[in-house]
């Protein structure tokens, strides 16, 4: 038997967990056995969980509610009006079937690469002022955001030179 480490928790009982290896627990603080690992788990708290069910609960029963009362209350008539195609108050000209240049499907890739950028630079900027300052791990990652945003730089310098930014 290895050592042991006792975590106590104000809501319950102290949980005692046996450490992996000594050795490894004085270099990176602890490592537990994977049983203990679930016996901790099992203690922690989950009511803190609780606002996010109560919002996914909330969002789905808003969904069912609408599309339901829109079933039942909805009006239900048909007839070759309401069939018709609606274009901004006006009668629809032409077919529906004509093409579009490739242009803007390039525009709303290139809109959705930088949108997604922009969604994994949030996690990395409420994590980078909790690093040490001047320190290995700080610079680390600063230089893997660098690159991230340099290959978008690149990307975006490509579709400018191709012309995906151009309408002639």
């Amino acid at each position: 038997m290895g050592p042991k480490l006792t975590v106590t928790s104000p809501e319950g009982p102290e949980t005692t967990a046996e450490l992996a290896d000594p050795d490894e627990s004085r270099t990176t603080g602890f490592s537990l056995l994977p049983c203990a690992r679930m016996m901790l788990l099992a203690t922690t708290d989950l009511s803190s969980y609780l606002p996010i069910l109560l919002i996914i609960l909330m969002a789905v029963s808003f969904g069912a509610i609408n599309v339901i009362g829109s079933l039942v209350l909805g009006p239900k008539r048909d007839g070759t009006t309401k069939a018709q195609s609606y274009e901004s108050g006006m009668n629809p000209v032409g077919t529906a079937r004509k093409r579009f240049n490739v242009r803007f499907y390039l525009i709303a890739m290139v809109f959705l690469v930088f949108d997604v950028e922009i969604v994994f630079l949030y996690p990395w900027a409420t994590t980078f002022p909790n690093i040490a300052p001047m320190s290995h791990e700080g610079l680390i990652w600063l230089g893997r955001i660098f690159f991230f945003l340099l290959t978008t730089v690149v990307a975006y310098i490509y579709g400018y030179r191709k012309g995906v930014f151009r309408f002639d």
